[in-house]
């Protein structure tokens, strides 16, 4: 009976994967098909709004002309929601990001963000406030299928690593981890892979939290 059952979650996880990947390409070409409409005016202010605290939360640069992790903690939030307006990922976009300065217990200053209550990132910047690492914490019953709104995260932050990233190139990346293979299991996952000068990873921690990590590789 309990092998059956990892065997029905097996099947509820893939399905749930595949629907969330399916969901952000639908709202990628939605987006595209869009692009000729003028904004409307809440939109209009939302993004001057964006554009007046985005100075104030340390940048003073344009995130197009950063790449990967060349980037400060204002640079990465602007990226992330560009990537999240694109597709219209709804309930993604970062307000306003939280930002620790070093002490002696933490050697380098970071960031954090919750989405929710069962979903949170953390980032890590160098002596100069530039993104050394950024992870992201899932909590919650591992038995349980995965959520979307995990799933979705993790491409958007693959989508933000690099400006030319597409949908598909995401995909890909998640498809390399492990995530969309068939015999996929989240009690005892751990997957990597390597794409242009980063190392992206997901494992599940002994206390059941997922962890999604994007690091440099030198």
């Amino acid at each position: 009976m309990r092998k059956h059952n990892k065997v029905t979650i097996k099947h509820i996880i893939l399905t749930t994967l595949c629907f969330a990947m399916a969901s952000i390409g639908m709202y990628g070409m939605l987006a595209l098909s869009s692009n000729t409409t003028q904004p409307d005016p809440d939109q209009a202010t939302q993004q001057n709004a964006d554009a007046t605290s985005d100075q104030s939360n340390n940048d003073a640069s344009s995130p197009k002309d950063t790449t990967g992790f060349h980037m400060t903690a204002g640079d990465f939030r602007n990226k992330f929601n560009a990537a999240v307006g694109k597709y219209r990922l709804n309930g993604l976009a970062i307000t306003r990001l939280t930002m620790n300065d070093s002490s002696t217990d933490q050697a380098t200053p970071t960031f954090e963000y919750a989405f929710n209550d069962e979903l949170r990132m953390v980032g890590v910047l160098d002596a100069d406030e530039h993104i050394q690492e950024i992870k992201l914490y899932g909590t919650g019953n591992v038995n349980e299928p995965t959520r979307g709104v995990l799933l979705t995260a993790i491409a958007t932050l693959i989508l933000t690593t690099h400006s030319e990233y597409t949908y598909n190139d995401a995909q890909d990346v998640i498809q390399d981890i492990g995530l969309l293979d068939r015999d996929v299991n989240q009690n005892e996952f751990d997957g990597m892979t390597e794409r242009d000068g980063f190392q992206y990873r997901f494992q599940v921690q002994d206390d059941g939290t997922s962890v999604f990590e994007i690091t440099t590789v030198e």
